[in-house]
């Protein structure tokens, strides 16, 4: 008479979990590789000096568009009323969920970036903690703009 053993249970649940944070890892570490020249591009990057103090009334639009990728591509537009930036506007701006204009980090929006820039009169301001390749971007594009208001 033979012996009923008991069946074995097959242990591939864990494969599926381990291959999907597999490919996670693999997806990070593309997207860093793809992304290291554009970082870099930006971290050396120079922000200049503007005179706040004689920039010419109109309204005029600023970029960065990088050389090595585009993932932080920005123009905007700037306008000048009484020698003061009276609105900077970003067509463009990312959005969250609701419509809002989407936050770089610290509950600071790009726009809200640009103008503590504008309200200081300097572009020497801090970047936001967290965006802070995103942040030197946006001052570029601003300093391009006033550059065409000297």
């Amino acid at each position: 008479m033979k012996k009923d053993r008991p069946k074995r249970k097959k242990r591939w649940g864990w494969l599926i979990p381990v291959g999907i944070l597999g490919l996670l890892i693999v997806f990070a570490l593309g997207m860093l590789i793809v992304d290291t020249p554009n970082r870099r591009e930006i971290a050396e990057m120079e922000i200049g000096q503007i005179d706040f103090s004689s920039l010419n009334d109109g309204t005029y639009t600023g970029s960065y568009i990088g050389t090595k990728g585009h993932m932080r591509d920005v123009t905007l537009t700037v306008t000048i009323e009484n020698g003061v930036i009276t609105d900077i506007s970003i067509p463009d701006e990312a959005l969250d969920e609701e419509g809002n204009p989407a936050e770089l980090g610290e509950g600071v929006t790009a726009i809200g970036y640009l103008t503590r820039a504008a309200a200081a009169q300097s572009l020497g301001i801090d970047a936001v903690s967290g965006a802070t390749l995103t942040s030197k971007t946006l001052l570029k594009a601003l300093e391009n703009a006033l550059e065409q208001a000297q």
